[in-house]
């Protein structure tokens, strides 16, 4: 009788862990390599952007990196010469060969310059502009843990490999007299 509970509380204790998948992950004072998909201009007129897309610079000067597939989800506002960019979202697709792990999750960053600097030193005499070839460091404010993604589009991959030519994943075309003998 003492096996039983002992067993079905370690399999018990197993199943979250199992439960988990592949989790993207970095440190809290993680720094990455970020750019702008788009030109990027603020002014008086205009001093905030909500919604910004980046992606982080492959081999980039940041003391980590990211999968070659990222975008961020941000939000940039004018402050004084300089533009202080924010980043709130985060969807990352990790390949290898045919198979893909996709990411995405909430994000805690913002924009420091090399120098540690708070913000992106991006403005000339008013004019601030964030081009898509300058690079910027996005710093983590807490670690990042983001589980994996349910991949719908494996799944149907692997259904169609799986099939073999059978079935209706994958059908072959039946043998069937030509109509026209």
């Amino acid at each position: 009788m003492i096996k039983t509970p002992t067993l079905l509380l370690a399999t018990a204790l197993l199943i979250p862990s199992l439960a988990l998948g592949a989790t993207l992950e970095l440190p809290g004072d993680a720094r990455v390599e970020f750019q702008v998909i788009d030109s990027l201009h603020l002014s008086e007129d205009e001093p905030r952007h909500d919604d910004l897309v980046m992606r982080p610079v492959a081999n980039g000067n940041g003391t980590h990196q990211l999968p070659e597939y990222c975008v961020a989800i941000g939000d940039a506002r004018l402050d004084g010469e300089r533009i202080r960019v924010t980043a709130k979202a985060l969807t990352c697709i990790e390949t290898d060969g045919s198979d893909s792990e996709i990411y995405s999750g909430e994000i805690s960053a913002a924009a420091y310059e090399d120098d540690g600097s708070y913000g992106v030193a991006a403005c000339d005499e008013g004019r601030c502009v964030l081009e898509p070839s300058e690079g910027f460091l996005l710093q983590f404010a807490e670690a990042l843990a983001i589980e994996q993604q349910d991949n719908p589009s494996a799944q149907i991959n692997e259904q169609r490999r799986q099939a073999e030519g059978a079935g209706v994943a994958n059908p072959i075309p039946a043998e069937s007299p030509d109509p026209d003998d």
